[in-house]
């Protein structure tokens, strides 16, 4: 995430360098140049996650054409959590406090932000090999329920790191 803020910040014009040396305004900028940051790689996160979901939906159509309908309640929870969980990340708080914040966060803070967003990642990796795991369960028709409850319990993990990182931004603001 770093590399991602020193790009945005390296491509900044002649006037936005000469303007960051005014006091007090260099911090604007810095703090606008990771809002930027934070907004793509959110954007990016949540495009990744979203093609697990089709992933996953495409499996659980192949577990429905050999199961039938009444297999498609075993999936919903799963699916549902999943889904919460991409929209969460979707609609994120950035994790910083604005221009004119009353209280201002420090690099400390912002590095524990960015350290749950890096998990976010690593949470897209565990998606695609769960999502594997039902797909594979889905063709054989064996290890079904326990590939759909590892995808619960993940994503229900998730949404619980999630939280964690959601108790960081509220005890900055």
């Amino acid at each position: 995430m770093t590399d991602l803020y020193e790009k945005i910040v390296s491509q900044r014009s002649g006037l936005e360098r000469i303007v960051a040396r005014i006091p007090g305004f260099r911090g604007y900028k810095e703090m606008t140049a990771r809002r930027e940051a934070d907004r793509m790689i959110r954007e990016h996160i949540v495009t990744l996650l979203k093609e697990q979901m089709q992933r996953f939906i495409a499996a659980e159509k192949q577990m429905l054409s050999k199961s039938g309908l009444s297999a498609a309640a075993k999936t919903r929870e799963a699916k549902a959590q999943f889904q919460i969980f991409i929209d969460r990340v979707n609609t994120a708080a950035p994790g910083y406090a604005g221009f004119y914040a009353a209280q201002k966060i420090g690099p400390e803070q912002l590095e524990k932000i960015y350290a749950f967003d890096a998990a976010l990642i690593e949470y897209v990796d565990y998606f695609r090999t769960a999502i594997e795991a039902f797909d594979a369960a889905a063709r054989s028709g064996e290890g079904l329920d326990e590939a759909i409850s590892k995808l619960e319990m993940l994503a229900m993990e998730a949404n619980a790191a999630f939280n964690m990182r959601d108790n960081v931004v509220t005890e900055i603001s």
